[in-house]
């Protein structure tokens, strides 16, 4: 009865668009009980087209198939009852607009652009990246954890054309040393200073927490939302912070001062469920003037000077000398700290993976010789004086198993994720009631089955 009520509205539809020139959107397809309509397929494709994307075929045939293939992941979300933070839904939307605006220019540009206000804009696009943070869970839960075996990886490049092996980009080994320059205790007695007169307007009830941190943080991730950071674990956080953030019981008040390595905070309490917290924050980071990075900078070119006239070696000196604790105990070798990609967790980075400043002296060097000291900014926005090694350069080449196994095995547990998801896609369609206007049936499908008459 459900589904000939659908197709009752689909039909009507038709007819309207049919009888009437002006009419502006009309169901296209319907996926189970959800119908996608003309104007999704639309909005969709000006979102793709800002971002660049490259249709290869006709969009209006990839496009509603990728939406109806999403309404089956959605559907079994439910379903399953998956679901994901609400507060990372909207990050992720302000940081788009963001973005957008900036490639465009303006925001009155933007909403010209897509022709909708910005807030239709915002609400649309909440609604499609939270349904594409849902559909990735759900993938993920289909999936599971694919562990594959050293043998299973050599079978599949044994088995594998060579024409068909995957091209490795020139990738880079790099050691590196850092030295920071040191902060007046007057510039950190300032910040702690300033952050004591917030805590006295919060908890005086002068101003609201988050209003202070709208206008003063400095953690472009937060601030726009007032200081909150969403729920999360401990594990996610700073130690030093996450044991402070997990002991306050009283929203109402506000955090003693916290110094991580990102600078001086404080932390209001929102709320805490189980194991995980909502807060806020506000953070307040140290100025280096010209005279400490200079101070820094004479440091760094006597170390320098000693290495080249082998009084120590870079090695000893990354060891012992260098700021940079991911990668002193190392010897000064770079992590590649991507949380996907075939060198994730490895020391080879391809050359746009590199931090910026790094990636624009490694470009010209040669295996083995160390940089003249640099000016760099960290991911963590520190301004430090830095030397680099280039340890080796791998050029581009056909992936082989000596020297590529890490990108074979995260090749070969890509393609069994991907027959995982198409398997079950598969079999989700065939009970699935599956409906296609007529004028949007004539396509070449990714999947089979779409059209059933």
């Amino acid at each position: 009865m459900k589904q000939a009520w659908i197709f009752f509205l689909w039909a009507c539809s038709l007819g309207i668009a049919a009888g009437q020139d002006n009419v502006v959107d009309e169901i296209v397809w319907i996926v189970g009980d959800e119908a996608i309509l003309r104007s999704d397929v639309e909005s969709q494709r000006l979102y793709m087209q800002n971002e660049g994307r490259r249709f290869e075929g006709d969009p209006y045939c990839i496009i509603p198939e990728q939406i109806a293939i999403q309404k089956l992941y959605l559907n079994q979300a439910k379903i399953d009852s998956i679901d994901v933070e609400e507060g990372q839904v909207i990050r992720t939307v302000d940081q788009w607009i963001n973005t957008v605006t900036n490639q465009i220019g303006t925001r009155e540009k933007l909403e010209e652009y897509f022709n909708k206000k910005l807030s239709q804009i915002k609400e649309e696009r909440k609604t499609i990246v939270r349904e594409q943070q849902i559909v990735m869970k759900m993938q993920q839960h289909l999936v599971g954890d694919i562990k594959l075996t050293p043998s299973e990886v050599r079978h599949y490049y044994r088995n594998i054309s060579q024409d068909s092996l995957p091209m490795i980009p020139a990738t880079v080994e790099v050691q590196i040393i850092t030295l920071e320059p040191k902060i007046p205790f007057e510039e950190t007695d300032a910040i702690k200073e300033r952050l004591r007169d917030f805590t006295e307007q919060v908890n005086s009830g002068k101003m609201e927490f988050s209003t202070l941190a709208l206008m003063y943080s400095e953690d472009p991730g937060s601030a726009a939302h007032g200081g909150e950071m969403g729920f999360t674990g401990k594990t996610s956080l700073l130690p030093e912070f996450a044991n402070v953030a997990f002991n306050l019981t009283d929203p109402k008040r506000v955090s003693n001062i916290v110094e991580t390595e990102y600078g001086f905070h404080i932390i209001q309490l929102i709320e805490k469920r189980g194991d995980r917290i909502n807060c806020r924050h506000i953070l307040l980071r140290p100025k280096v003037s010209d005279k400490e990075l200079n101070e820094a900078s004479v440091r760094m070119d006597s170390l320098y000077t000693d290495i080249m006239a082998n009084k120590l070696s870079f090695e000893e000196a990354a060891t012992y000398l260098s700021y940079d604790k991911d990668t002193r105990n190392n010897k000064g070798l770079m992590v590649n700290q991507n949380y996907e990609g075939p060198h994730a967790g490895t020391p080879k980075f391809e050359m746009e993976e590199l931090p910026q400043d790094v990636g624009k002296v490694v470009d010209l060097m040669q295996v083995g010789e160390i940089s003249k000291p640099f000016r760099m900014i960290t991911e963590k926005q520190k301004e430090v004086i830095a030397i680099v090694k280039l340890r080796t350069r791998t050029g581009s080449h056909k992936a082989n198993l000596a020297d590529d196994y890490q990108a074979l095995k995260t090749l070969v547990e890509d393609r069994k994720r991907e027959d995982v998801l198409r398997e079950w896609i598969t079999k989700k369609q065939k009970t699935t009631y599956v409906r296609i206007a007529e004028g949007w049936r004539g396509c070449d499908f990714q999947y089979s089955g779409w059209v059933r008459e």
